[in-house]
């Protein structure tokens, strides 16, 4: 046995040996290839349902803003009215502070009489005014009572009045 004749051997066992490690190779990148393609596949799964999911929730969205708007104008016009009810009430509220500022005026001797508020002066001409009424009034009726007594004729009376207003 020649020392080539064993080299021979143990190379051909080498090749087939080879050969065998490329099968194996190619085997494992065709498995890789598979598995690659299944993920990509199971990816774009996965993308599809996401888009499927997103799309869904958009029209969700979309149908939603309608009603959305609605609520809005109705909120818009429920504070538009309240705020014409807090303007109401502030005016009224003023009014309440004006009448009780007059009368806590009148009344409470602590405060000044000469001050400078105007509806005060004004409530004190109208009252003066009411007495000088009263008193007339109860002028007419004495004078009144006096031309019953006397029996005196009111036609004539009246008579003598126009005609001496007249000259």
């Amino acid at each position: 046995m020649s020392f080539s004749y064993l080299k021979n051997k143990f190379k051909k066992k080498k090749e087939g040996e080879e050969k065998a490690e490329d099968n194996r190779e190619i085997i494992k990148l065709d498995e890789l290839e598979q598995e690659a393609a299944e993920e990509m596949a199971q990816k774009k799964k996965e993308e599809e349902e996401l888009i499927t999911q997103v799309m869904t929730r958009i029209n969700e969205i979309e149908n939603d803003i309608p009603r959305i708007k609605v609520s809005i104008d109705t909120l818009k016009t429920q504070i538009n009215e309240l705020r014409e009810e807090i303007d109401r009430l502030d005016k009224v509220i003023k009014d309440v502070m004006v009448l009780y500022e007059i009368v806590s005026q009148q009344i409470n001797p602590f405060k000044d009489v000469d001050s400078a508020n105007p509806l005060l002066s004004e409530i004190q001409e109208l009252s003066e005014e009411i007495e000088n009424l009263k008193a007339e009034i109860a002028q007419i009726k004495s004078d009144l009572r006096l031309l019953v007594i006397d029996g005196m004729d009111l036609d004539d009376l009246i008579y003598e009045a126009i005609s001496e207003g007249g000259a």
